[in-house]
């Protein structure tokens, strides 16, 4: 039997050191780009499929508790009339690791016609995807955590932290504070500290 404890703990290394290499290379321009393109949306849709949709959808949550009208947009029920929910100026954001997701490629052509700006997150600049972006942020994933190099685990911790460091950067941009996230949440134990009530 193979030392599960050893894989366990070699998945933090993993992750660990491909966060580490982000963090080493991070493209300021490329980050910026994407920060304002987002704060100068109206509304914003999140799309992705697999876990990249799960992390999508929780992206959206993080933006709609900063105040941004955010919703994650099935890529099946993008092209059967979910696209309505963004308009001309609005920005689609696109998660896909090859930026060649089959279910994807359909919604940029609805954006394309309303006109509705696109942040794809990808490790592959040169993809379709990509290339009909307006703003493009690079992912890179050394290796997924499990012996097959399969599942989605490096891949979807990347792209978390990429949407919440968005999150950190229109936080400040804005000046939102904990006075209007305690309007937004005041639930839980979080919004019982936020809103000065004895946790």
């Amino acid at each position: 039997m193979s030392n599960y404890i050893d894989a366990a703990k070699n998945a933090f290394l993993i992750e660990s050191e491909c966060l580490k290499h982000i963090y080493d290379t991070f493209d300021e321009d490329a980050f910026k780009k994407a920060v304002d393109l987002l704060d100068s949306a109206n509304k914003i849709g999140t799309a992705g499929c697999g876990h990249s949709g799960i992390i999508c959808n929780h992206f959206a949550h993080l933006l709609r508790c900063i105040d941004k009208s955010a919703s994650f947009i099935y890529p099946s029920e993008a092209i059967h009339g979910a696209m309505g929910f963004l308009s001309e100026g609005d920005v689609m954001v696109f998660a896909s690791r090859g930026g060649r997701t089959g279910e994807l490629l359909p919604i940029i052509d609805i954006c394309k016609k309303k006109k509705i700006k696109i942040l794809s997150i990808t490790e592959n600049p040169d993809s379709e995807i990509a290339k009909a972006s307006d703003a493009v942020i690079k992912m890179y994933i050394n290796r997924e955590t499990d012996r097959y190099n399969a599942q989605g685990t490096t891949s979807s911790t990347v792209l978390a932290v990429i949407f919440q460091a968005i999150q950190a950067a229109l936080i400040e941009k804005n000046e939102f504070n904990n006075s209007h996230f305690a309007v937004n949440h005041p639930g839980g134990a979080v919004g019982e500290r936020l809103n000065g009530k004895k946790v």
